[in-house]
């Protein structure tokens, strides 16, 4: 009787931490945290407890659904300062997809080997008749951090648009050493060229960027041949 007590008080202690408990590298990338930010922290890093995990599904609808609640193309306008009436050189290009790299806090890739962060990008770039405006938001999902950035460039004064595929080095939970390693993942960029410089905008490489592109290609031939 009494062994069976004390097998059932090992199992309660168990079952505790096995269900409630993070570990303590889970616990220090959660400080100060919210409960949605702890959730993505937890789903990069899948380590020191079966708290429900969210799924690859799960975390793309959080960050679809964050996304599409910014407007991000009203947001660029107000940043911007101009009606989109003045912008009508060719249609609006928008760009977006997640950031890589060192400054990225979490990565990791699925069981298809399609890579996701913690960060998003949406770029908008509207074009008048004498220069093209880019406006930029990035956002973290993992803790409060966001960047918005704009640029505006005379057709003169750019070299090219282009896409860009590179190996970039990022952040990513490796589980049995307990802790984070960079890891090479292979993206796909937009870059807007000026001399001495390049704008790089996260993408999805897909048919409507490639024609999206194309037509952007044509405007800045037509405009510096003029």
């Amino acid at each position: 009787m009494v062994g069976f007590i004390i097998f059932l008080l090992i199992v309660g202690v168990i079952g505790y931490f096995y269900l409630s408990g993070d570990s303590k590298e889970v616990k220090q990338y959660c400080k100060g945290r919210t409960d949605e930010q702890k959730s993505v922290v937890r789903y990069f890093m899948n380590d020191g407890c079966l708290q429900k995990q969210m799924k690859d599904a799960e975390y793309d609808a959080l960050v679809s659904d964050f996304i599409s609640k910014q407007d991000v193309k009203k947001k660029a306008l107000a940043k911007i300062g101009l009606d989109e009436s003045e912008l009508k050189e060719i249609d609006p290009v928008t760009f977006e997809g997640w950031k890589f790299g060192k400054d990225v806090t979490f990565a990791k890739p699925d069981d298809h080997r399609l890579w996701r962060s913690s960060a998003y990008q949406v770029s908008w770039l509207f074009f008048s008749s004498t220069q093209v405006y880019l406006y930029q938001y990035t956002k973290h999902f993992d803790k409060d951090d966001k960047k918005e950035r704009t640029e505006e460039y005379f057709y003169k004064d750019i070299t090219n648009f282009s896409t860009v595929s590179e190996t970039v080095e990022t952040p990513f939970w490796d589980k049995k050493k307990k802790k984070e390693v960079l890891s090479n993942v292979d993206t796909n960029e937009f870059a807007l060229v000026v001399p001495g410089d390049k704008f790089f905008c996260a993408m999805k490489q897909n048919d409507e960027t490639e024609r999206a592109i194309q037509a952007m290609k044509a405007k800045l031939r037509e405009k510096k041949t003029a």
